[in-house]
């Protein structure tokens, strides 16, 4: 079952104002919707029914049936499986205060991300691995941490993979693809690059504190235009990555206030990764158990040290 407020929730910053209003409503009331009628809705949120009914096929649903069946289930789910509500991070808080939130959180992001998992991409998602002569990864900042470890991972399978840490090194990678290779591009934002403040273009630098991925962006058009398929592993709303991939790979996180987009956001791409490498190497369990053993680096036996050595 889809989740239909997470959904809500990460498409929020993405969709129009008056979806948003829609979208508020809806997060802050989400009983509501069990027992309201689209025309009832619209009443109390001073919109339209083909307002929700466009809200509702931006973010996945056929319709507000479907949507409000979502939450229905969603709503059952959360009565039993009651937790208590998480604070943000507090001065205040204890050692011990820290280690429950955090844990929290990254627990809450991979539940969340599990519940974004569609199976049937997922399952094109691994064919395209399978197929793919070379597999090149993308990410850049915390991103490019979860692109090595799927480079480390497919490498032990022996499938030949590409990374490379700066952007132009990206780039070029990514201009020398073809229509046998497959890209993978790790980014939470998904962000879009002509940001303005006031009317006012951000520079590069200020788009890139603010979680955009202007160089990743750039490789991904590169490679649309060598015809090579792409797989992103992104947040579940509207954004250039997510519309130049061709199979979507959601993640979802629930960050501290000290690292917006960087902490449970990479807890669950690596869950992601994990999930793909793991379902890659069923298909192709005994060679892969073959070379895991082949390429299973064994630490040499310590020696004692000489003073240690028995006479």
């Amino acid at each position: 079952m889809k989740s239909a407020l997470l959904r809500l929730r990460e498409a929020r910053e993405a969709i129009s104002p008056t979806e948003r209003e829609i979208a508020d409503y809806l997060l802050q009331h989400p009983e509501d919707v069990i027992d309201l009628s689209i025309h009832e809705l619209a009443k109390r949120t001073f919109s339209s029914p083909s307002t929700i009914i466009r809200m509702c096929h931006r973010i996945g649903f056929e319709g507000f049936k479907e949507f409000r069946k979502a939450i229905t289930y969603e709503m059952a789910i959360r009565r039993q499986n009651k937790e208590a509500e998480q604070k943000e991070i507090t001065r205040s808080d204890s050692l011990e205060d820290i280690v429950e939130k955090i844990t929290y959180k990254n627990i809450m992001s991979l539940e969340d991300t599990k519940n974004l998992l569609d199976t049937e991409t997922l399952e094109k998602c691994v064919e395209l691995v399978r197929g793919a002569r070379m597999v090149l990864l993308f990410g850049m900042g915390a991103s490019l941490c979860a692109a090595k470890d799927a480079y480390l991972k497919f490498l032990r399978l022996n499938k030949p993979c590409v990374i490379n840490e700066d952007w132009h090194s990206q780039l070029l990678q990514a201009r020398n693809t073809s229509r046998e290779d497959l890209g993978i591009v790790i980014s939470y934002s998904g962000s879009t690059v002509g940001a303005k403040v006031n009317g006012r273009l951000l520079s590069l630098d200020t788009r890139l504190e603010s979680g955009e991925t202007v160089e990743v962006i750039e490789c991904m058009k590169a490679m649309r235009e060598n015809h090579t398929p792409i797989i992103a592993i992104t947040r579940c709303i509207s954004s250039p990555v997510s519309e130049l991939a061709d199979y979507k790979l959601y993640t979802t996180a629930n960050e501290s206030t000290f690292r917006t987009g960087a902490m449970s956001s990479r807890i669950s791409q690596l869950n992601i990764i994990d999930i793909l490498y793991t379902a890659f190497a069923n298909r192709e369990y005994e060679r892969c158990l073959e070379q895991l053993s082949r390429t299973h680096i064994r630490k040499p036996p310590l020696t004692p040290k000489a003073s240690e050595t028995p006479k």
